[in-house]
This record gives C-alpha cells, structure tokens and sequence, in this order.
C-alpha cells in the first residue's frame, strides 16, 4: 500500500503510459480472422448473419429486433457497425468467403486505458466452435498486447446466462450488477459487469492457447480439455 505525505493510503503509482490508437483493419488467427468494417460487407453481413444465422431467440438479448429487409438493416449498419465508438469487426473464415459474427471494441476510453467488448453476435455456425474462441483470443490481445490497454470489460444483460457463463469461462472476472442501468426494447436491463485487467491476461492467455492448440483436439474434432478444466491448471 502506498501513502500521501498526510498518511492517507492512495493508489499504486503508474509509470507513464501510452495507451495506443485503435486503427486495426485486420487481425489475423490460425481459424479465423477479424476485419474491420466496411460498407463493402453490408450485404454479407445481412444475408450470412442477421437474415440466415440467427434464429429467433438469438434476438432476445440483441440492442435491436430482427430485421423485416435489407434496406432496414442498411439503416443499422450505416449508422452503428460503420462508427468508431463502437469499433466493429466481422468474423470471417479464412478465405474471407463467408461472416460468421461479429464482435465491437467500444466505450473506448483511451485515457485511462479502458473498453469494453461488445455486439458480441454468433451465427449459429460460429456457436461452440474453435473459432468462436478464437475471436475472442484474438481481440483480448490486440487489445492488451497491441492498444497497451489497461482494463478490458464485458457487459451483458443480468438475465443472459448464456453470456455471463461466456465472459466466465474466458477469464473476465465478475464485478458486480448495476441495477436498473438500461431501458432496451421497452423493458428493464440490470446489467453484470465484468473485467479482464493487463495483470491477469498473460495467464488467461497461456489458458486460451493451450485450449486452441491443436493437441487438444482428437482427429474428429473433440476438445480435450476444457477451458473450463484449463482454470484449475
């Protein structure tokens, strides 16, 4: 614990930090990669994941309600996956033939070297897959090892289990709920919170890459180990 000159306990002391732009346009993996947004996947990302990959429950916990065209998802597209807060990535197989979901890096706070994952959408084909992981792997790193961030977080729905037990597994840790924090779809939102800090990514890293090495798999494809399982190793 450090202390002021009057006694009083203070926080620990920072060297000086430069927390880097986020500029990325791609992000390469062995399974997939992440690609920045553009109006040229406006088409793709309508017909692989909002028209064909989401079935109806998929929309419960989404911001937005399925899409009746592709002239409404237009709207949509333009005004929130081209922003720059949130900072969308498709995720794509490798030939870059086919969008699997998405993935957002938002609520950017540079200065104090904080974001948040976000508009977290899996197709159904992504669901439970080795690049599912993947993706998320691959942007704790950009955000850690690339960008110098300090602080990387998970908000979801309190009532998402689904994605608390995602952002558990991962290895972000739980804070806490905000109660009566959201109001989306005409409907209450208390919203859990977690986090990831820098400290603690080098060994949730070490977790990731030995769950997606490819000795964990048998030769149909089978985990191993879980990552689940990799916690207590």
């Amino acid at each position: 614990m450090e202390y002021n000159c009057y006694g009083q306990p203070i926080g620990s002391s920072l060297k000086k930090s430069c927390f880097r732009e986020l500029n990325a346009t791609i992000i390469e993996g062995s399974t997939c990669d992440l690609i920045h947004a553009s109006e040229s996947h406006a088409h793709l990302f309508y017909t692989d994941i909002f028209k064909k990959g989401l079935t109806a429950p998929d929309w419960t916990y989404l911001p937005f309600s399925s899409f009746q065209s592709e002239e409404a998802f237009s709207d949509i597209f333009n005004k929130t996956f081209l922003s720059d807060d949130p900072y969308f990535f498709g995720i794509w197989n490798k030939d870059h033939s086919k969008v699997l979901g998405t993935l957002s890096l938002m609520r950017n706070d540079r200065q104090n070297g904080v974001i948040e994952v976000g508009y977290v959408i899996y197709s159904q084909q992504l669901k439970k897959s080795i690049q599912a992981t993947e993706a998320q792997y691959l942007l704790a790193k950009y955000v850690f090892e690339n960008l110098g961030y300090r602080r990387y977080e998970w908000k979801c729905d309190s009532l998402n289990e689904p994605s608390k037990l995602a952002a558990k597994r991962l290895g972000f840790e739980y804070e806490g709920t905000f109660r009566q924090a959201v109001v989306y779809k005409n409907r209450n939102r208390d919203t859990s919170w977690f986090s990831m800090l820098d400290c603690e990514w080098e060994k949730n890293k070490k977790r990731l890459e030995k769950w997606l090495s490819p000795d964990n798999f048998d030769q149909d494809g089978k985990q191993l180990l879980s990552l689940n399982n990799l916690n207590r190793i």
